[in-house]
C-alpha cells in the first residue's frame, strides 16, 4: 500500500508542519516520523504510513477485549498496525507497539477485506486493538464504514490520548471503547508513558457525556506504582462524580514486560482489594483481569444480586439476561449493548488467515 493522506495536521512557518492528532503535537522535518512513529511528512504533507497493513489478526472473545457488557459472549476479529503515541515503559505489546519493521512485520488487508473477513468467521464485532488505533486513525475509521456496511461493529481498545477535533471525528465511527486509565496521576503518566492524565480524563467524560459509545475503562495495577488504596479509592471516585457508577471498571494484572521487568506480577489480593474499594465507593459492575477468579469476573443484578453473567475466564459459563439486557430473576435493566444470546464464543483464540495469504 503506498502512503495514505492523513488528517489533523497544519504547516508552521518554518516549513514544517505540526500534527494535531494528539496531545504530543509533534513538529515534523521532511522526511520525519512523529513520535507514534507512522505518521510523517512526506512532500510538504502528513501521510499515515500504516493504511491498509496489519501486524496480525485474531478471532477473540470479546470479554478479551476487555468488554463485559458489549455483545456478551460473542467473537470478535481485532488486528492492530505498529507504533503507538505513548511511550509505556511497561507495555505489554511493547513488541509491536514500539516495532520499527514496518515490512516484515505487516500484511496487506483493505478496510472491505477486513469487514468479509468477519462476516465469513461469524465475528460481531471487529477490535483496533494491540496498538493503539489513535495513531491509525484513518484507516480505523475506513475499516469502520465497510465493517457497518455489512452489519460488523466496531471497537476501539484504546489509551484514549487524542485531541478533540480528532477526537470527535475517530469515535463517531466507534461503537465500543475499552480505554485504559493507565493511573490517577499525572505523575505516573509522566514518568511511565511520556504523557499527560488530563487529556484521557477527558476523553473519558467526552465517550460517556456525549456520545453513544458504549465505553469500559481498564487499569493495569502495578505493585508499587499505581496500586495504593487512596490513588484506587480517588480513580473510583471520579468515575463516580464524572461518569456514573455504571461505567463498567477492570482492574487487571501486570506481569512483567518491556522495561519493567524487576517487578512482580500483581497478586490476586491486589485485584480483589481494588474492586472491593470501588465497590465500596459505589461503582456497580467492577472486573479483575489476566487473572482467574470466577466471583470478581462475573456481572451481578445490583437489585437483586443474581450472578446474571457467570465468566469462567473469558468464557461465559452461565447467561441470565433478556435479550435487551435485563435479570431474568427481577428485572432490572443492566447497562450495556446486548443480543440475543446464542451461546458463548468461549476461552478460544483463533488465528484469522487474513495476514497470512495476501
Amino acid at each position: 500500500m503506498n502512503d495514505h493522506p492523513a488528517s489533523w495536521w497544519h504547516p508552521l512557518a518554518d516549513g514544517r508542519i505540526q500534527c494535531d492528532l494528539c496531545p504530543r503535537d509533534c513538529k515534523l522535518h521532511e522526511g520525519q516520523r512523529g513520535a507514534c512513529f507512522v505518521r510523517q511528512m512526506t512532500a510538504g504533507q502528513m501521510v499515515l504510513t500504516t493504511w491498509g497493513r496489519s501486524s496480525g489478526f485474531c478471532v477473540d472473545p470479546i470479554e478479551k477485549k476487555p468488554l463485559n457488557h458489549f455483545l456478551p459472549g460473542s467473537s470478535v476479529l481485532s488486528f492492530g498496525t505498529v507504533g503507538c503515541n505513548l511511550s509505556c515503559r511497561f507495555c505489554q505489546n511493547w513488541d509491536i507497539s514500539r516495532s520499527r519493521q514496518m515490512d516484515s512485520l505487516m500484511a496487506i488487508a483493505t478496510p472491505e477485506m477486513i469487514a468479509d473477513e468477519a462476516v465469513r468467521l461469524d465475528c460481531q464485532s471487529v477490535a483496533f486493538t494491540y496498538n493503539d488505533p489513535v495513531i491509525f486513525a484513518e484507516y480505523a475509521m475506513d475499516v469502520a464504514d465497510a465493517c457497518h456496511a455489512v452489519g460488523v461493529q466496531t471497537v476501539a481498545v484504546t489509551a484514549g490520548y487524542i485531541h478533540p477535533e480528532a477526537r470527535a471525528a475517530f469515535f463517531a465511527k466507534m461503537d465500543a471503547a475499552n480505554v485504559d486509565l493507565k493511573a490517577f496521576t499525572d505523575a505516573f503518566y509522566v514518568r511511565e508513558s511520556a504523557a499527560h492524565l488530563q487529556p484521557v480524563l477527558d476523553t473519558l467524560r467526552y465517550l460517556v457525556r456525549e456520545t453513544h459509545v458504549w465505553t469500559e475503562i481498564t487499569t493495569l495495577l502495578i505493585p508499587g506504582s499505581n496500586d495504593s488504596d487512596a490513588e484506587i479509592k480517588a480513580e473510583c471516585q471520579w468515575i463516580l462524580n464524572d461518569l456514573g457508577a455504571d461505567v463498567p471498571l477492570h482492574f487487571s494484572a501486570f506481569h512483567p514486560a518491556h522495561k519493567v521487568t524487576e517487578v512482580p506480577s500483581t497478586p490476586l489480593e491486589t485485584l480483589l482489594r481494588a474492586r472491593e474499594i470501588a465497590q465500596t465507593v459505589g461503582l456497580r459492575y467492577v472486573y479483575t483481569g489476566n487473572v482467574r477468579d470466577l466471583n470478581s469476573a462475573s456481572t451481578q443484578c445490583p437489585q437483586c444480586g443474581t450472578a446474571v453473567i457467570v465468566r469462567d475466564g473469558y468464557d461465559v459459563a452461565r447467561y441470565q439476561l433478556t435479550e435487551d439486557g435485563a435479570c431474568t430473576r427481577c428485572g432490572c435493566q443492566i447497562p450495556g449493548r446486548f443480543r440475543r444470546f446464542h451461546g458463548a464464543f468461549g476461552n478460544r483464540r483463533l488465528p484469522s488467515a487474513l495476514g497470512q495469504i495476501l
